[in-house]
């Protein structure tokens, strides 16, 4: 039995006039009961006509129940002359048919005629959800669905539904709503728009055990990594919605990228916005009969985001961190980047990927010590996880496969986990070599008072190097202490310890006094640098991994 009241019995009637389906009946009733969907929607529609025909059959019997009291009434009262030769007997007999006319047929036929009324009212494509709570979610859509799922070849626990409605079916929805509304004050029920089930709930309601069997079991839930998506679409979406065009024009504005103005977002503060008087002066109430029900659109597949952190070393004076693209032409044939990603999509099977860093190293700079910490986005992977000596073999893969890079503490991290990367940029420290000429002559008492400087504070106006793509502003940077060792007359190496951000070549060369105090200064000679290596980020994360 439907979970229906005697009060919903003027409603169902209403939407079944309507042309509204069984399923849309019970989501305006206010049926939250997940099974009532999952009947096939004729057995719902055969119940909802014995629900209402009852009502229809009771007026009957009561109607003929009526007419036979006050006929037989009527009979008590009139004075009918009886021949004086007719018996006793024969006297009760002709009082006896003209009182009690059997109602039988009459009832019966009354009963025919409703019937008849609610063969008429089956609707053909619902006016409300445009056949998707009919035909469209089915065992078939079920079955669409599992064979997508099976031809992507997606390694995962659980999924979940996510369904996509044309626009039109707001619009459609809010003159049902205001349709059966009066009735429902009248009745006394306290119903507002929200508590109407929504298409997309019902859909899933009905769907989810279905997709479910044809998966062999995976279980839709609520929360997922993986969604699959259904999308449906109309081809009188525009007719319907036009109409907000003129009296919300206010709600819909062009954009590049989408075909219609009419997304569901626009539909609905549209509908949020114009009055009930206004909407039933442009629009039908109940919703105009659709020429044609929705079609399905492909299936789509998408896994959320995997993340794959770790710490990179690179031992190469030719290697850019990412692709190096100059006026549209590539200057390095590599990147470290690219050399980390390529064995992790194969893995992943992943679509493609986002490459973030603990800083940057210039093209020339190595980075030795324990590395740079770095974080992947893997983009719709098709596989998700790894077992940790899964991850130690694609480490060792990124490893073999050039000898200008490696990798090491490589591991899947949370979403969350990504931001510690980033924290503290501007406070964490970093330590660099750097391989220092000098024009004037040195010995290596000219350079030993270095050694003493401790928390120097540089005013560094933004280097003509990077000028082109940083804006221009004097960033304060301490560089914490720094350490000197004696090569010849004119080269000597230089140890810095810094706060993150510090530009190290032109703290060296003075960027033309772009950079205050610098080495120039400090030694009172020209210096320029040679090289430069990163020793340490020190950065506590992602967390080490034994070897």
């Amino acid at each position: 039995m439907l979970p229906l009241k005697e009060k919903d019995k003027p409603i169902v009637q209403k939407l079944l006039s309507a042309g509204c389906c069984p399923r849309c009946v019970l989501r305006f009733c206010c049926v939250s009961v997940q099974a009532a969907y999952r009947k096939p929607h004729q057995e719902t529609l055969k119940e909802l006509q014995a629900f209402i025909g009852n009502a229809e059959n009771g007026k009957s019997q009561d109607s003929v129940a009526a007419d036979s009291t006050e006929e037989n009434n009527k009979s008590h009262d009139a004075v009918v002359p009886e021949p004086a030769d007719d018996p006793p007997s024969k006297r009760a007999k002709l009082e006896l048919s003209r009182t009690e006319a059997p109602p039988e047929e009459d009832a019966a036929a009354a009963a025919a005629a409703a019937e008849d009324k609610l063969k008429e009212a089956e609707p053909g494509v619902c006016v409300v959800c445009l056949g998707i709570l009919q035909d469209l979610c089915g065992t078939s859509q079920a079955v669409k669905i599992a064979e997508k799922v099976k031809e992507e070849k997606y390694e995962f626990d659980t999924l979940v539904l996510s369904v996509s409605l044309p626009a039109q079916l707001c619009v459609r929805e809010h003159s049902c709503w205001l349709h059966v509304k009066k009735e429902m004050r009248e009745k006394s029920m306290a119903v507002d728009k929200d508590d109407v089930v929504q298409v997309k709930e019902a859909f899933k309601w009905v769907l989810q055990g279905l997709v479910t069997k044809e998966m062999g079991g995976v279980a839709v839930v609520t929360r997922s990594l993986f969604e699959v998506s259904v999308e449906f679409t109309h081809p009188e979406t525009d007719a319907d919605c036009h109409f907000l065009a003129t009296t919300c024009a206010d709600c819909f504005r062009p954009t590049k990228n989408k075909q219609s103005v009419f997304t569901r977002m626009a539909v609905v503060k549209a509908l949020e916005k114009i009055s009930d008087a206004k909407f039933l002066k442009h629009y039908a109430c109940p919703p105009a009969k659709p020429t044609c029900s929705c079609s399905s659109q492909d299936v789509q597949c998408l896994h959320q985001s995997v993340f794959v952190a770790g710490r990179y070393n690179k031992f190469c004076r030719t290697l850019p961190q990412t692709p190096w693209v100059i006026d549209g032409e590539r200057r390095m044939e590599s990147s470290v980047e690219e050399l980390i990603a390529a064995p992790v999509l194969t893995s992943f099977r992943s679509d493609g990927f986002n490459f973030s860093s603990s800083g940057r190293e210039d093209v020339d700079v190595r980075t030795l010590g324990n590395g740079r910490p770095f974080a992947m986005e893997l983009l719709n992977p098709h596989r998700s996880r790894l077992s940790r000596a899964e991850m130690k073999q694609l480490q060792e893969t990124i490893n073999n496969s050039s000898d200008k890079i490696k990798v090491r503490d490589l591991q899947i991290v949370s979403r969350e986990a990504m931001g510690r990367m980033k924290e503290g940029e501007e406070d964490k420290t970093k330590s660099y070599t750097a391989l220092v000429w000098t024009l004037k002559p040195i010995q290596s008492e000219d350079i030993a008072f270095i050694d003493d400087i401790k928390d120097l504070t540089l005013d560094q106006k933004t280097p003509l190097r990077v000028l082109h793509r940083r804006a221009l502003a004097v960033r304060p940077r301490v560089v914490h202490s720094m350490s000197t060792r004696f090569l010849d007359s004119h080269h000597f190496y230089l140890g810095m310890k810094t706060q993150a951000g510090t530009y190290i070549k032109e703290f060296v060369h003075g960027d033309f006094g772009r950079t205050k105090p610098n080495l120039c200064e400090l030694l009172n000679t020209d210096t320029d640098i040679l090289e430069l290596d990163v020793e340490s980020v020190d950065v506590d994360w992602p967390p080490s991994i034994p070897e």
